[in-house]
């Protein structure tokens, strides 16, 4: 029940009742996770202005990267266009689209996290049992979302203020602001669906969608004036223009669309039953299929690994279509080619760029394994895995299918990106697909990694996105700012041979072969040995 039958108070006050009280237990549930998403996106926008300084510290460089991207239309479908030559613009211009992006994944994990995901777990129906009110989850969902897209706002505000303190302002609301475009959005999927892994795939696959549309209006007019840019929320954040004769009313567009947004989410949240849905799960054959535990674990991750291998062959195909002309956008500039090189090693600016840009995919292939791998987290604790592991199924059985898909999905996703790069790029597909694969060792120590901490210490398993989150800004960040060796080599990536163009190095190779091997080994016996979390 949500409320005693004296209660006088207006029935609106009744739907909110003990809000206070769930966003405070949010808080303090995501106390790890929300102040490492928030560090990572301001520690990647904050580190741009020093980086930038040192690429184009002219007003010529400048002026010159600006005719670049004037002309260079594969480029603006990556990053956008660049409105203005100062140090706060380009700011704006190298990060700012995918500091919005990191904001929204952020914020539809937190929202989704707090709603669909309690009540598929059935928490959320002992917390209705008592004084709360029908909408408090959903508003406190909404809230610890606003509190962390509150807090990016103004470290990036108050750390960009010396590059033009509205330009700052106008960059730290305009983020802010996306984060919560795709808060409410997946407020509304959550009440859509019955499932939180189905509430997340669609918000992102909405995000992904909404840069797909951004990409494809900014390469064709330089200024951002298409309409397909207008149509996506990313496409409304570069066209706030911070740092250069800002558009402040184009933040009335956020507003905008979260205030419809959350109107339709408390609608639905009104209409329906705790864990039902308004799109209910389609019910499976009569004879089913599922013959084997590997079986089931591919059944409930194939759409995630369909969705990872279409991203990567196409990132493959942009970042391949790029690589020709990575010359002519390095130009004279030494210290843009420092960086690629730190990246991708020394064998010549093109083979380094597209060492640079596979890097690139392998850290994000960390994300995809990390995901996979805490899928048996999700299953334990939802209570989904004891009716399976009742029956005659054993944990590591039931382990190595979620496994399996886990570490065999990485060399999928590598070798399709690698298709994906010999395509866009027109050059033979062998050394290319290569490149790939030696991606693969780091990205499954990492995935070890994970394994360990679900066997040995599952209520700390989420810090494996921690652990991908740093591995990702060193990996990304350190090269631009001249980080030392011994902080690149904290990275399992930091140690993988320059390809192509430079010689193969097994040595590295196997070590982190036989480090996978050991965690997971690690990992599997802590699974076997310990109780059951729920």
């Amino acid at each position: 029940m949500t409320a005693t039958a004296f209660d006088v108070r207006p029935a609106s006050s009744r739907q909110l009742a003990g809000t206070g009280t769930l966003l405070r237990f949010a808080l303090r549930r995501d106390r790890a996770m929300i102040p490492l998403w928030v560090a990572v996106n301001a520690l990647m926008v904050l580190s741009m202005p020093n980086t930038l300084k040192g690429l184009y510290g002219t007003a010529a460089e400048r002026a010159d990267l600006l005719r670049q991207m004037e002309t260079n239309a594969s480029l603006r479908a990556m990053v956008g266009p660049v409105f203005g030559d100062s140090l706060g613009a380009l700011t704006a211009w190298r990060a700012g689209l995918y500091a919005g992006a990191l904001a929204a994944v952020m914020s539809l994990l937190i929202v989704v996290r707090h709603t669909r995901d309690e009540e598929e777990s059935g928490r959320q129906e002992l917390v209705a049992s008592g004084m709360v009110g029908r909408r408090a989850s959903l508003t406190a969902a909404l809230l610890t979302a606003a509190v962390a897209n509150a807090v990016l706002a103004l470290l990036l505000t108050a750390g960009l203020a010396g590059q033009g303190a509205s330009g700052a302002l106008a960059l730290g609301l305009g983020i802010a602001g996306l984060g919560m475009v795709f808060a409410t959005m997946a407020a509304i999927v959550a009440q859509l669906t019955e499932s939180a892994r189905l509430a997340r795939g669609l918000t992102a696959a909405v995000l992904g969608a909404a840069f797909v549309l951004r990409a494809a209006g900014d390469s064709a007019t330089d200024d951002g004036s298409s309409v397909l840019t207008w149509l996506s929320p990313l496409g409304w954040l570069e066209n706030v223009r911070a740092f250069a004769d800002e558009r402040w009313w184009v933040l009335l567009l956020f507003v905008a669309a979260v205030v419809a947004q959350g109107a339709v989410a408390y609608a639905l949240a009104g209409r329906r039953d705790i864990g039902m849905s308004f799109l209910p799960t389609r019910p499976g054959p009569a004879f089913g299929r599922l013959a084997s535990a590997g079986a089931l674990a591919w059944r409930l991750q194939r759409g995630s690994v369909l969705g990872w291998s279409i991203g990567f062959f196409l990132a493959g195909v942009v970042y391949g279509g790029l690589t020709e002309g990575a010359a002519d956008l390095v130009g004279d500039n030494d210290n843009a080619r420092q960086i690629i090189e730190r990246m991708g090693g020394r064998a010549g600016i093109t083979d380094a760029f597209l060492s640079a840009m596979i890097g690139m995919l392998g850290l994000i292939a960390a994300l995809y394994i990390v995901a996979s791998v805490l899928r048996l987290h999700g299953e334990e604790t939802s209570g989904r895995a004891e009716p399976v592991l009742a029956n005659a199924v054993g944990r590591l059985r039931w382990a190595a299918g979620h496994l399996a898909v886990a570490f065999g999905g990485t060399v999928l996703i590598m070798l399709l990106a690698g298709l994906g790069f010999a395509v866009g790029y027109g050059k033979e597909a062998g050394p290319i697909l290569g490149a790939c694969l030696v991606q693969v060792p780091a990205v499954w120590a990492i995935g070890g990694l994970t394994v360990l901490l679900h066997g040995v210490a599952p209520r700390a398993a989420m810090a494996a996105w921690g652990v991908a989150g740093a591995v990702l800004l060193i990996g990304w960040v350190g090269p631009a700012l001249d980080a030392p060796q011994a902080v690149l080599d904290l990275s399992p990536f930091g140690h993988l041979p320059k390809l192509p163009g430079g010689g193969m190095e097994w040595g590295p190779v196997v070590v982190l072969l036989l480090l996978a091997v050991a965690l997971v080994g690690v990992g599997l016996a802590g699974l076997r040995r310990r109780d059951l979390t729920t």
